[in-house]
């Protein structure tokens, strides 16, 4: 009898998710046979999501990409043929050589990417080297998380710092704003439900009815956009009835009595409940709790901060735990990310030295005017895809598909599987999945970093992007120097500040994860000491004065909100919404059968009235449209929403769906108040009964 080789690999989930999980895959002669989340791991405790509990079956899946192809017929028509890989990677260095030397030069290369995989390594070093080497126009990727990022920078400072997640258990009050934390970061979530056992109340504050507002104690439905406004309705209502915490105000914060003198003027709960629906005895209800069942903490995430004052919405919201001294205890204050407690070397990894002075920076939310030839410098004549899908996820899909059909612009499209992107590619080139490649790993979750490995050799002739950014830099004569292997990445990236020190590669194949060098008791600002310009929570922000923006919280209207846009919203008079499907991550899984089959078709969730308004009943097929494109959903009769408010969860892919075309067809390209990030939830649609389409996306 044959002895089976059975052996144990620890693994990184590489999902854009802030939970980060530590997995354990077994291996048995050479295949993944099972994968776990590792028991031992302080945050991920032997649990995973539905949605990697089945990543095997992604690894080894029969429509996976395996082989180089070249794109035969039409742009658009998704038919390709086998090449080489040396035939796939001259073609790639002969048109961006000649590209580069033509009179347009490099800039009129683009590199697109994202999140597919958040690991240091495939995401972030050797692409950023070779795409700078080249001299080739750069990204800026703001797509998710830049407005929210910046407005907690101006507010707390370099670090942006939050609440140790690990201390939650200990909170008293806890408030999700913005955050479907129960599907989104399901391990803090458990935490939270730990903290409830020992009698903490959980608060939801959401303009839907999310499965995390409907599990918590208290979900405060406010109108779409509207958070700064409450926020500065409580800090109303914190000074008016002397519930703020003075001592620390005085020691820890800067611009309070300016602060003070807005909210009392302008922002009474009165006024406040006309623009959020939240009323004026709900706020106040809410302020005086937040004040007095310490510690409170606040779980903000990005899907506040999609309209166009997203930015300082966070801003806003970030300066109530100073207010109230919450920063005082553990688990208190506030947690957007904890991304920023990492000291990695990343200058050192992606070598912004090697990019000319000057180089064209475009915004990734921007990629249809891009393609159009409408943003300032070169025409985009080569587009490389990676780590994205941006024919599912970028907005204004309209414009974005326009371009990519466009017959003078290569595209090259690195995918695991045919994506709607991968249908508009001159060369695809197939890619490892995370059991595949080794990556370095840090979190926006919790304060570990870790290693993962490659469990198995790639299916086919899949490649990572570290190794084919090496192959083309052979072709195009870079140094050798600039790409080494990623043993020798992941030392450089270590090789970083204090929170990171000591930390090897070694120790990190070793042991799997190793936590940041921080305090076992981690209270980031409970004697101030903020990572401000000076050095205390910047209630008023020179930095934003200087940068031409309000230097105190304010509230600042959605673009196309129903109050102050009442002439479109008579055309369109709901605010949609586009939160993530449960079985989907953006668009990674939307293609699974078994994820599309529990997902079922798109749906868009509507009130009882706006239904009946529209002669729409539950389960029926109708168009959801604006100017900018329409899509087809379900009618979903859920009771999470109020009147006014649409919601349709994604991301389908276009071609897997109903009308070839998803729910951003419909949004915007148009960016926030500040950080240049998208504005998915500032969007105003009208709804309208539809045929039954001849497919639909469950099977």
């Amino acid at each position: 009898m044959p002895t089976t080789e059975r052996k144990l690999v620890k693994c990184v989930c590489p999902l854009d998710c802030p939970d980060t999980c530590s997995m354990v895959v077994t291996i048995e002669d050479g295949v993944a046979t099972d994968l776990r989340g590792d028991k031992d791991h302080p945050f991920t405790r032997g649990f995973l999501c539905q949605k990697m509990a089945r990543y095997l079956d992604r690894v080894y899946s029969d429509d996976r990409l395996l082989h180089p192809l070249r794109r035969v017929g039409r742009k658009g028509g998704g038919r390709f043929e086998r090449v080489t890989w040396d035939e796939a990677l001259g073609t790639i260095a002969e048109r961006f050589a000649s590209i580069a030397s033509s009179p347009h030069g490099p800039q009129a290369i683009l590199p697109y990417s994202y999140c597919g995989t958040m690991g240091k390594l495939q995401s972030s070093s050797l692409d950023r080297r070779f795409f700078h080497r080249l001299g080739a126009s750069q990204l800026d990727r703001t797509i998710c998380a830049s407005a929210g990022t910046l407005g907690y920078e101006y507010t707390v400072g370099r670090g942006r710092y939050g609440a140790d997640p690990m201390a939650v258990p200990e909170c008293r009050f806890i408030v999700n704003w913005g955050s479907n934390t129960a599907h989104t970061n399901s391990h803090l979530w458990s935490l939270m439900l730990k903290a409830r056992k020992q009698g903490a109340t959980i608060v939801t504050i959401d303009p839907y009815a999310s499965p995390t507002a409907q599990r918590s104690d208290w979900h405060i439905q406010l109108r779409p956009g509207t958070d700064a406004a409450l926020a500065l309705g409580v800090m109303h209502a914190l000074w008016r009835d002397g519930l703020t915490d003075e001592d620390y105000i005085e020691r820890a914060t800067v611009g309070a009595p300016l602060l003070r003198d807005r909210v009392l003027t302008h922002y009474p709960p009165e006024h406040v409940a006309k623009i959020t629906g939240v009323s004026a005895e709900t706020l106040v209800d809410f302020a005086h709790r937040l004040a007095r069942e310490q510690p409170s903490l606040i779980r903000l995430n990005y899907g506040l901060q999609r309209h166009y004052g997203g930015g300082m919405a966070v801003r806003t919201i970030t300066c109530l735990p100073a207010l109230i001294g919450s920063w005082r205890f553990p688990g208190g204050g506030a947690l957007l990310s904890t991304s920023g407690t990492y000291d990695f070397a990343m200058d050192r990894l992606t070598r912004p030295d090697l990019s000319p002075p000057g180089t064209r920076i475009v915004n990734m939310n921007q990629l249809g005017k891009a393609l159009a030839g409408e943003l300032p410098g070169p025409p985009v004549l080569a587009l490389y895809i990676y780590n994205s899908n941006p024919a599912a996820v970028t907005p204004d899909q309209k414009r974005v598909v326009e371009g990519l059909l466009r017959e003078d612009l290569f595209t090259v499209v690195h995918e695991q599987f045919p994506t709607d992107t991968v249908d508009y590619a001159d060369i695809v080139l197939p890619a490892t999945t995370q059991l595949e490649h080794q990556d370095l790993h840090g979190s926006y979750g919790h304060h570990f970093v870790l290693h993962n490995s490659a469990a198995i050799a790639p299916r086919g002739e899949c490649r990572a992007n570290n190794d084919v950014f090496r192959g083309l830099a052979q072709r195009l004569g870079f140094e050798s120097e600039f790409f080494p292997d990623d043993d020798q990445l992941t030392r450089e990236a270590l090789d970083g500040g204090p929170t990171v020190a000591g930390i090897t590669l070694e120790r990190l194949k070793a042991d799997g994860s190793v936590r940041l060098n921080l305090p076992e008791r981690f209270l980031p600002y409970a004697e101030g000491r903020f990572g401000t310009p000076s050095g205390k929570c910047e209630l008023y922000s020179e930095r934003m004065k200087d940068n031409g923006l309000d230097p105190l919280p304010t509230y600042i209207p959605p673009r196309e909100d129903p109050q102050t846009r009442p002439e479109l919203a008579a055309r369109y008079p709901l605010q949609l919404l586009s939160p993530p499907r449960p079985q989907f991550l953006n668009s990674t899984f939307a293609n699974s059968s078994d994820h599309q089959r529990i997902a079922g078709d798109p749906t868009v969730e509507l009130s009882q009235d706006d239904a009946a308004r529209r002669g729409l009943v539950d389960g029926q097929w109708a168009e959801v449209f604006n100017d900018r494109g329409r899509f087809l959903a379900r009618v979903a009769l859920t009771g999470t929403v109020k009147p006014g408010v649409a919601v349709a969860t994604g991301i389908y892919w276009s071609k897997l769906s109903p009308g070839r075309a998803n729910v951003n067809s419909t949004t915007s390209a148009a960016l926030t108040d500040f950080g240049g990030g998208a504005t998915f939830f500032d969007n105003l649609v009208e709804v309208r009964p539809a045929p039954s389409p001849t497919e639909s996306v469950s099977p």
